[in-house]
């Protein structure tokens, strides 16, 4: 099992900077504000040789008890209880305030060895803050700066002492490359839950996980980072990506806000499903359907999840009218699972996590080149292509070159000329025939070569 450490610390000292520093990546949001980082979150951490689980925490602050400073302390409180290390980080340019001097007596009674960190710590001022955390009683101070990677030469001496030495792990693969079927159905499944404000994408995700791991609140915009977690469900295994909410970008207005949808978006092109919330009173509005969009153009798996169903009065024939309602606003993506749930109830979840399978095998899903070549001779004959100029547009043959998702290239004549009515034509009919609900369909035109090309034509 991984070393752990926890980087804990009062708002703003630069927990987050020197997480991302650390992984090696952009992941946690940066920015002057205090408290951006509100759910912890984790990453793995490489430091030279040192290969350790790194956990950035909301920031050390007092608040209200059920107040949402109040919850964000309980998850801080949650990852010292699961490290096996402390990292407590100061403000070197600020040097000691009460609040540092409070939680340093925190950070002492959770009983587990403390690397004393004294970030910002470049220039003559950092240097006077960084001498002045010797008062706090944790040892010796590490001078560094996350920001400009100073120091870390010194952050590994002082780790070393407590990371134990471990083997290299494999690499998760991040990218769309090629894999079989069989290993689709043994990897986990990246999962992201995306949606606008206040659908309800962090309750769901606490109920999958059995506890309050993630920050919820009545008000919108709770959740900034893009958290991710582990989930086992009847033996699967899931990576599942809590995001900020997408609102219209004319809305966005606060910086921080803007760094939450761009890393909403990174969490997109990094899954594999995309799990789209909608607020079961408020359903296909306007942004929700930009958003189904976006899934669909990045060439992700989708499944449609209309949450706070327990808020709705049952009718009959509910479900078959949002399948209807459905296929009518989202006809890029017709026969995408729908699934009504309630994430504070628990309705709907054994569908759900059914959908997103069944959407991740249709996704890496290569069909049988033989059923393929007979399906494209009769949608030709069923449906000639039609003619351009008075010319007529000849199509050769199909050939499927990837999954992730279902990507064909079609031989023919004057690619340009190929209308885009045929082409979704030909991708509704490669839907129905091989049974594709949902899952976007890349089809690439590409002219075969002209055997004659290099004759030229002899003078008259």
């Amino acid at each position: 099992m991984s070393f752990t450490i926890a980087i804990i610390g009062r708002p703003n000292v630069g927990k987050s900077t020197l997480f991302n520093r650390l992984v090696g990546q952009k992941l946690a949001l940066v920015d002057d504000e205090p408290g951006v980082t509100r759910d912890r979150r984790e990453g793995q951490a490489k430091l030279y040789d040192l290969d350790f689980t790194i956990i950035d925490t909301a920031g050390l602050d007092e608040g209200a008890k059920g107040s949402l400073t109040a919850r964000m302390q309980e998850q801080t409180e949650t990852a010292i209880e699961l490290a096996d290390a402390l990292m407590f980080v100061i403000d070197a340019r600020v040097g000691l305030t009460p609040t540092d001097r409070a939680f340093a007596d925190f950070a002492r009674k959770a009983n587990k060895p403390v690397v004393l960190v004294a970030n910002k710590a470049e220039g003559k001022h950092g240097e006077i803050g960084a001498m002045e955390s010797y008062a706090l009683g944790l040892g010796d101070p590490v001078q560094i700066s996350a920001e400009h990677g100073e120091g870390m030469g010194d952050l590994h001496e002082a780790l070393s002492a407590l990371v134990p030495e471990t083997s290299e792990q494999d690499d998760e693969v991040e990218d769309d490359e090629d894999i079989s079927e069989e290993e689709a159905a043994q990897r986990p499944i990246r999962v992201a839950i995306v949606g606008r404000p206040n659908a309800g994408k962090s309750t769901l995700i606490n109920h999958l996980l059995g506890e309050e791991r993630l920050l919820t609140s009545p008000e919108a915009g709770t959740t900034r980072d893009s958290i991710a977690v582990e989930i086992t469900w009847q033996g699967r295994q899931f990576r599942v990506f809590d995001t900020a909410g997408l609102r219209r970008r004319s809305r966005i207005e606060e910086k921080l806000e803007k760094l939450s949808v761009a890393d909403a978006l990174r969490a997109v092109r990094f899954a594999e499903v995309v799990v789209m919330m909608m607020d079961a009173q408020n359903k296909f509005e306007e942004q929700d359907l930009r958003i189904a969009d976006l899934v669909e153009r990045e060439g992700r798996a989708i499944v449609l999840a209309v949450n706070k169903w327990d808020l709705v009065e049952r009718k009959p024939n509910q479900i078959s009218q949002l399948r209807i309602d459905a296929d009518h606003w989202l006809p890029q993506v017709k026969g995408a699972p729908i699934v009504a749930v309630s994430g504070l109830m628990g309705e709907g979840i054994d569908r759900l996590m059914t959908a997103i399978q069944e959407a991740y095998a249709v996704w890496n899903r290569r069909l049988p080149t033989s059923a393929l070549n007979r399906w494209f001779e009769q949608a030709i004959q069923a449906n000639p292509p039609p003619a351009v100029s008075g010319r007529r547009l000849k199509l050769n043959y199909i050939t499927q070159v990837k999954a992730r998702p279902p990507s064909f290239v079609l031989f023919c004549s004057r690619a340009d000329a190929i209308p885009r009515s045929y082409l979704r034509y030909l991708i509704n009919s490669l839907r129905e025939t091989f049974d594709l609900p949902g899952t976007p369909i890349r089809i690439t035109l590409r002219e075969k070569a002209n055997p004659f090309a290099h004759k030229r034509k002899r003078p008259s």
